[in-house]
C-alpha cells in the first residue's frame, strides 16, 4: 500500500527528529487538531502540547509527544518546529511519571514563590507523554 507522499521534517532545538516522506500528519493545532495530506494548501499553524501522528507512505502510524511549536505546509513539504518531540516507543515512562508527580505536588503547594503556570504546563507535558506512550 503506497500512498502519495510529501516531505516531512520534525525539528527540535536539539536535533532533527525525523526527515523523510509521509502520507499524512495529524497535528494538535492551537485552534484544534488538523490533518495534512498530499497537495495540502499552504498553511502555517501554531501547535499545542499533544500528539503528532505521522502516517508513512506504507501505512505505518508513528506517534510523537510534542510540546508546542509551529507547523508549516508549502509545496508538498511539511516542517514541524517543536520544543520537544518524543516517539511513543522511546518515552521513558518512569521519568514521565516522576515529572507528573512533581508537577502535581507543585500545583498543590500554596507558596508564593511557586510559578503555578509553569507547573500546569509541566503537568500537561508529563500527562501527554504518558498518554502517548500508553497508546503505542
Amino acid at each position: 500500500m503506497y500512498e502519495r507522499a510529501f516531505q516531512l521534517e520534525i525539528v527540535t532545538p536539539e536535533k532533527v527528529v525525523l526527515q523523510g516522506e509521509a502520507a499524512g500528519v495529524t497535528a494538535p493545532g492551537t485552534m484544534g487538531g488538523f490533518q495534512v495530506l498530499y497537495n495540502h494548501a499552504p498553511l502555517l499553524s501554531t501547535l499545542e502540547i499533544g500528539a503528532l501522528e505521522v502516517k508513512d507512505p506504507h501505512g505505518k502510524n508513528i506517534s510523537y509527544a510534542v510540546s508546542g511549536g509551529f507547523l508549516e505546509v508549502r509545496n508538498n513539504s511539511v516542517v514541524v518546529l517543536v520544543e520537544t518531540a518524543e516517539e511513543a516507543g522511546q518515552i521513558d515512562l518512569e521519568r514521565a511519571k516522576a515529572a507528573e508527580e512533581r508537577a502535581k505536588k507543585r500545583l498543590h503547594e500554596k507558596y508564593q514563590n511557586i510559578d503555578h503556570e509553569r507547573a500546569k504546563l509541566a503537568l500537561l507535558r508529563a500527562t501527554n507523554r504518558l498518554r502517548i506512550a500508553s497508546h503505542q
